[in-house]
């Protein structure tokens, strides 16, 4: 009797044991399915499949890192940066260990500009694997955007020592220098990025920059032009050349490069502006050549006639008829150029003149003064405070 007993209980235990065991390995089972059902989602980009697919791994697994990493990712993805940091910050504290969660949290923490935070979760990674250029970059680049430069320095030569392959380095670096005023310098590292990616289109134009403030007009002109032929579908990029040349006072070739881009972009008004822009400047260069005048109105007047046009443009354009002696149009121009955000403030100085001339001495006075407080040439100020005050004194004596 007491042996039939205690074989039953033996293989009631067995049983369980049994039973125990293949509830685990279903269990494991369905845990990979859902974890590789998240991974299919991702690589669908259907980040709403894959959260639920690893919130059902993690109702499996309460404390898999994995899992935590995985759907903190997908929520990162999603833009839903909180729910990332939760997620990111669980799977960081199930193994301390684990690079990848820190550089998530680096990476997120960074997207929400909190870059002090970001800075520590990389250094994080760092005190794991130091050998990481791409970690250093993106340690520096929170530093930089951070507003701490030099701090950034430090990091950016790390990664270059372990790869000088990575054409970002040499342009953050580039960025550091121009900030700290080292400007050969900051040129020799955007070549140094350029040389290893002809492509990047930032160190180019910021390149292109530094040539043209140093006087170095052709080169920088050259810079442009190469991005222009590298970005094709952007208007502005062979605009910038033209104005460039327009600057450089080459202002026949400056209207040849922009009569091609509007060629090339008709319906864009940003080359219709620059146009404008050039022909404007012509005209007033060569005493209001009236052949130069028409051609900055007909090119200005669409642009400004569309409903966003800017500040910039409807200034132009009150600038245009002022000087074909449109007065009442410039004046209603111009009015309408310093309620657009953001207001270019020398639409407020041609406002002034336009009223004045139309005898509208109030009016005038207070675009002078509201153009006034907007500058911070002090020379300018002095120059036109008296014209203020003898626009107050008219004012006084029409009362």
């Amino acid at each position: 009797m007491k042996r039939g007993v205690v074989a039953a209980v033996v293989g009631a235990l067995l049983l369980a044991g049994a039973v125990f065991a293949w509830n685990a390995v279903r269990q494991e089972r369905e845990f990979r399915r859902l974890i590789a059902a998240g991974d299919t989602a991702i690589t669908r980009d259907q980040t709403y499949e894959a959260i639920e697919a690893f919130s059902g791994a993690l109702a499996l697994k309460h404390d898999s890192m994995l899992a935590y990493l995985k759907r903190g990712d997908s929520y990162r993805r999603r833009g839903e940066l909180s729910a990332a940091l939760r997620d990111l910050r669980e799977a960081s504290s199930l193994d301390p260990t684990a690079t990848r969660p820190l550089e998530l949290l680096g990476d997120v923490n960074a997207a929400m500009g909190r870059y002090v935070d970001a800075t520590e979760a990389y250094r994080r990674y760092l005190a794991l694997d130091d050998r990481a250029p791409h970690i250093l970059y993106k340690l520096a680049l929170a530093y930089y955007r951070n507003g701490q430069p030099t701090l950034a320095m430090e990091p950016l030569r790390r990664a270059m020592a372990l790869d000088d392959r990575l054409a970002e380095v040499h342009y953050l670096l580039a960025l550091c220098l121009k900030d700290q005023k080292h400007l050969p310098e900051a040129m020799r590292s955007l070549t140094r990025a350029l040389d290893i990616n002809p492509a990047l289109g930032a160190a180019r134009e910021e390149l292109a920059d530094l040539e043209l403030a140093r006087g170095k007009t052709r080169e920088g002109i050259q810079q442009l032009e190469a991005l222009a032929a590298l970005e094709p579908s952007r208007p502005q990029r062979l605009v910038n050349v033209g104005l460039a040349y327009a600057r450089a006072g080459e202002s026949d070739t400056a209207i040849t490069t922009l009569g091609r881009a509007a060629d090339r972009y008709p319906e864009a008004a940003v080359v219709y502006v620059a146009l404008g822009r050039v022909w404007l400047s012509s005209a007033q260069a060569h005493n209001s050549d009236r052949v130069a005048l028409n051609k900055a109105l007909q090119a200005l007047e669409p642009a400004a006639a569309r409903a966003n046009a800017s500040s910039d443009t409807l200034t132009l354009y009150g600038r245009a008829l002022l000087l074909s002696g449109r007065i009442e149009a410039s004046e209603r121009v111009l009015q309408q150029a310093t309620s657009v955000l953001p207001v270019e403030p020398i639409a407020f100085f041609y406002l002034s003149g336009a009223a004045e001339r139309r005898g509208h001495v109030s009016a005038a006075r207070d675009a002078l003064v509201k153009y006034l407080r907007l500058i911070d040439d002090d020379d300018q100020k002095a120059l036109l405070s008296g014209h203020v005050a003898d626009l107050t004194s008219r004012m006084n004596k029409g009362r």
